[in-house]
């Protein structure tokens, strides 16, 4: 995967993508990551990217010619998909994750200020991506989020596949819960399903988990997700018990 990211403060991705799972899946070439200043593709002596908004109103606007310049200069003749990060973009989740970890290569906008001018939305941008309801104070932060995101799902890139496939909402409900050594600590013990050793009911007790966290924490995603006869019974078991 290739991603190239336009932003006006390039080094608050020094850090992030310097440590831990993006590191080594770009040490290990499952991804190239490219970062673009956009006043390099300004053509005034100030390297001016902003401006204020037609009809009055606070704030300053991200001028479409360097965003343009910026895009094209990168996206050559190619199709890829180029994806504005805003907080008036569909909101991200791991399907819309999913989604876009098809594609081999791609450029993210960090919108910043007031937002971009209304023509690069229309005309030169193909998506607009949300990470939550709030306002950051710019695209950096959220395109990092996505990059992650995107970045996990790769082959290779995390120590197992297995891990990609347990996420929480990747199975479309939340993850059970998870033990490791010591068995019994301060008198609180792992299930002793899990030291059992019968792997049909280890994987019974963690659908079960699985179900219950996801009725107590997060209901609305059961209407997202098809469940089987057998977990129909289950939830329907949880909430009575619920009751």
């Amino acid at each position: 995967m290739h991603i190239h990211i336009l932003t006006l403060f390039p080094n608050m991705f020094t850090g992030p993508f310097g440590e831990s799972i993006i590191k080594r899946a770009i040490d290990n070439g499952l991804v190239d990551i490219e970062i673009y200043n956009i006043r390099d593709y300004t053509y005034d002596r100030h390297h001016v990217v902003d401006d204020y908004p037609y009809g009055g109103g606070p704030g300053m606007v991200l001028k479409p010619e360097p965003l343009f310049a910026a895009v094209e200069a990168v996206k050559g003749a190619s199709e890829m998909p180029v994806l504005l990060l805003t907080p008036q973009g569909r909101l991200f989740d791991q399907r819309v994750a999913e989604e876009h970890a098809k594609y081999k290569e791609m450029i993210l906008i960090c919108g910043h200020y007031e937002g971009v001018d209304e023509r690069v939305r229309e005309h030169l941008v193909t998506d607009e991506i949300s990470i939550g309801d709030y306002i950051l104070s710019g695209g950096e932060l959220a395109a990092m989020v996505v990059v992650d995101a995107l970045v996990r799902q790769l082959p290779g890139a995390l120590g197992s596949e297995e891990s990609v496939r347990d996420d929480s909402h990747t199975c479309g409900t939340l993850e059970y819960p998870q033990y490791t050594r010591p068995h019994s600590f301060r008198g609180w013990d792992v299930p002793d399903v899990l030291l059992s050793g019968n792997h049909g009911e280890i994987a019974s007790w963690r659908r079960e988990q699985s179900l219950r966290r996801t009725i107590k924490r997060r209901p609305d995603l059961l209407g997202r997700v098809e469940l089987s006869d057998r977990d129909k019974i289950l939830v329907a078991h949880i909430e009575r018990e619920e009751d």
